[in-house]
């Protein structure tokens, strides 16, 4: 690899979002580094861009949900001399039920990979972009983060912690020509390509998106300079509406929404 590559690094690749995030910035002529724990779906996407869009597409087999991985992560990318000028937190997962019946190994997890993860890879790659005057971030929060989500305790607070995160950053770095986008999608429709994504679906309410909406969305956000993305016009009428309600009454109605 030449010095003057740079990459797009993109964490939860091989499926939904991070699929998607990887083929619109590969259409885009971005080179990629696609991170994920399935080493064959990420060879065969990486393998698919790189004949489909002559870039450099590198996959990298890796678990972000262990504490330290992210800063692990980060020292074998600069081992193998590759520069990341766009960062896609987008690796994520959710565990639903109550709190104290649930692994607390998983739920641990779970804060790693939303949280620490995100803040280990970003305060490693952001220096660099900040030198260099240019750059991006794009964090996947979850409209979850908006409110309590009884059932889904550990998923709201972990995406909660990731939006204020990233909203906050992005003022921090507005003089730095360094852009941050905030996108926090709704339900989302199941990916036609992975026959997982149709198992055990629960009917929720509201519309479901498609997951090349909300690329689309987000990757205007950045090239316009960032900021909060809401994918979805009931979503935004829903976050607005919620400052209607009093604080304690969100967590009960959205209870009765998504008890099991």
């Amino acid at each position: 690899m030449t010095s003057g590559l740079t990459y797009a690094l993109i964490t939860g690749a091989s499926k939904g979002l991070g699929k998607y995030f990887a083929r619109a910035l590969a259409a885009r002529k971005q080179n990629l580094i696609l991170v994920a724990r399935s080493k064959d779906k990420l060879e065969a996407l990486a393998s698919e861009l790189r004949d489909s869009h002559t870039i450099l597409a590198e996959s990298v087999e890796f678990d972000l949900a262990s504490p330290g991985a992210g800063l692990q992560l980060a020292l074998k990318l600069r081992e193998r001399k590759l520069q990341v000028e766009l960062l896609v937190n987008n690796a994520g997962f959710g565990e639903r039920g109550k709190f104290w019946e649930l692994s607390l190994e998983r739920q641990l997890q779970m804060i790693h990979l939303h949280n620490t993860a995100v803040v280990e890879l970003t305060h490693q790659f952001l220096p660099a972009m900040i030198a260099a005057g240019r750059g991006g971030i794009i964090n996947v929060s979850s409209l979850a983060g908006f409110q309590p989500v009884p059932y889904a305790a550990m998923y709201s607070a972990t995406k909660s912690f990731l939006t204020t995160f990233s909203m906050a950053l992005r003022e921090e770095l507005r003089p730095t020509g360094v852009k941050v986008v905030t996108v926090c999608p709704g339900r989302l429709r199941a990916d036609p390509e992975d026959p997982e994504a149709h198992e055990k679906r629960q009917k929720v309410p509201g519309r479901e998106q498609r997951h090349e909406e909300v690329v689309s969305e987000t990757l205007k956000k950045l090239e316009s300079g960032g900021g909060l993305v809401i994918p979805g016009r009931l979503n935004r009428l829903t976050v607005r509406g919620q400052r209607l309600v009093s604080l304690n009454a969100v967590p009960k109605i959205v209870a009765r929404l998504s008890k099991s």
